[in-house]
């Protein structure tokens, strides 16, 4: 697939390099031909330097090809105005995400209806979690961490719960899977859960902290 990085920062030449690794057609577009230099040494895509914004650049890239574009500057108000530009003018791409480094201009970000990540939001999303609670651990994200799969062990205290004890009360929050000696099953609410039992739940942040305080209270009847 052919997928174009605007933006040559740490964040895009990393994205276009992992891009490449993984067989992809990637060209990194960027206003400063210096940027470049941060492009892994073995990286073989290519480079265009001009203005972000500009038609002549865009022509150059290959935009009306691209399968994908991510728009990742420096500057989230200019990461708008590119993606906005590109998913207008271009309609064929498919995906356009941008990168959004202050959470204060998220909101600006998603009137435009725009596809994000928040590396900020996420990255300290993902801190908090690791300092109220290693035991949860977060396996996938969804949207820019509004909703995430957690795997969870189950200890000797939790032995015999069922699914619906377990999680009542908890509010938003689903147990989409139980692995048991290395083989996953399809809970249902009056599944038992064993000692050693790994628990993959969906939940936003509130419905864990709501199963974390659940759990610290000890085993219910």
């Amino acid at each position: 697939m052919n997928f174009i990085v605007i933006g040559c920062g740490r964040f895009g030449s990393e994205l276009a390099y992992r891009l490449f690794s993984s067989g992809h057609q990637v060209v990194v577009v960027d206003a400063d031909q210096k940027s470049f230099n941060r492009l892994h040494p073995d990286f073989r895509g290519r480079t265009v330097e001009g203005d972000s914004l500009s038609a002549d650049t865009f022509s150059r890239a290959g935009v009306n090809k691209a399968a994908g574009v991510a728009i990742v500057t420096n500057s989230d108000t200019m990461n708008a105005v590119i993606g906005h530009t590109v998913r207008v003018h271009f309609p064929n791409v498919e995906q356009v995400v941008v990168r959004n480094y202050d959470p204060a201009m998220r909101d600006m970000l998603e009137a435009f209806g725009l596809q994000i990540i928040s590396s900020t939001a996420w990255g300290a999303e993902r801190m908090q979690e690791l300092l109220i609670d290693p035991t949860f651990r977060a396996v996938f994200s969804a949207g820019n961490g509004e909703v995430e799969l957690y795997e969870m062990y189950i200890s000797e205290k939790w032995d015999g719960m069922t699914i619906s004890n377990l999680l009542d009360g908890c509010g938003e929050i689903i147990c989409s899977a139980v692995t048991r000696a290395g083989r996953a099953q399809l809970p249902t609410p009056s599944t038992q859960l064993q000692k050693g039992d790994v628990l993959t739940v969906s939940a936003t942040l509130e419905g864990v902290k709501s199963l974390r305080a659940k759990l610290q209270e000890g085993k219910e009847a």
